[in-house]
């Protein structure tokens, strides 16, 4: 019995080695946890078109929108860990667990597999709004509160923490309305539903054809697009807001799995077709390697631990 249980693992074993040297041998599922359409959907497809050529298999993009973006990492506890299911991995799933208890622990759940890339955020109000900076804004906000209100794609966002980050500094009460994404937040802003939107670049073609104004952009540095709007950052915030983002597994891949998907992936952000896209949206490529983005991850769990009780929003 002890034999056959030996031979067993041993066959076992081989068979997932002979697996691994061979994949990719069919298409991998990628998910993006956000709206068809948006601009990480669109960023996405074009990495995965990009990184396919490499990966020598196609990348069928799954779109899972909702709960704060978390979606692909929970289909991740449920999915075998042969790299034929992955997901881009937002800011969010580092922060939810803090705020509430999810099926997932993004410290043991998930095999982390590459840094990517990460998002031009700002604070944009419509071209007839009376605020022309964001000190203006800032300053009315102040006197005036629970007057000013705000979009954003979504409760718990990197753009709605770092707006309460910034009312916890400023002293400021306003009132946040969650949308389900950018093209929702935009139209709630032109509609006037909202007096300013915070978001990634979606603004950015309102902005060019004047019917927004942009105030503010939470970058290390100011953008290319826009260089006259100034950072968080320069006005005195000590913010810096970019919510990078990458892509991941389940746990307990393959380490030649993760190689694989790593190598390909790297060649496949810097691909024309993926940095055209980047371009378009005023996205930086963000590179990490496996072990890097880990380190990245750990350090980004902590650090969200510790902003959520600083602002008193973490779980009970």
């Amino acid at each position: 019995m002890l034999r056959r249980l030996i031979a067993g693992s041993a066959a076992l074993a081989f068979a997932a080695s002979v697996a691994a040297q061979q994949f990719p041998s069919k298409p991998v599922v990628m998910i993006v946890p956000w709206p068809a359409g948006g601009s990480t959907d669109i960023c996405m497809r074009a990495l995965a078109e990009a990184t396919a050529k490499y990966l020598g298999q196609p990348i069928v993009v799954e779109n899972r929108p909702g709960a704060g973006g978390t979606l692909g990492a929970v289909a991740l506890t449920n999915a075998k860990p042969d790299g034929y299911t992955i997901t881009q991995i937002p800011l969010s799933v580092f922060r939810l667990p803090h705020l509430n208890k999810m099926p997932f622990d993004p410290m043991t759940d998930i095999t982390y597999i590459i840094g990517i890339s990460g998002y031009t955020f700002g604070v944009a109000v419509r071209s007839d709004a009376p605020w022309q900076s964001w000190n203006e804004f800032i300053t009315y906000a102040k006197a005036n509160p629970d007057k000013i209100s705000f979009g954003t794609p979504g409760a718990n966002t990197s753009l709605h923490i770092t707006m309460e980050e910034i009312a916890w500094k400023q002293g400021i009460k306003w009132i946040h309305v969650p949308y389900k994404g950018n093209a929702e937040n935009m139209s709630a802003l032109l509609g006037g539903h909202v007096m300013a939107a915070a978001d990634a670049t979606g603004w950015g073609p309102f902005v060019d054809t004047g019917k927004m104004r942009l105030l503010v952009t939470w970058g290390e540095q100011r953008t290319k697009r826009w260089p006259n709007v100034p950072t968080l950052k320069e006005l005195g915030y000590g913010i810096v807001s970019s919510s990078p983002y990458g892509i991941g597994g389940p746990k307990g891949m393959d380490p030649q799995v993760v190689k694989v998907l790593h190598d390909a992936f790297k060649k496949g952000s810097t691909d024309p077709v993926h940095l055209s896209v980047l371009e378009k949206y005023d996205q930086e490529l963000w590179y990490r390697s496996t072990e890097d983005y880990a380190r990245y991850a750990r350090e980004t769990y902590a650090a969200e631990k510790a902003t959520m009780e600083r602002l008193k929003l973490q779980s009970k």
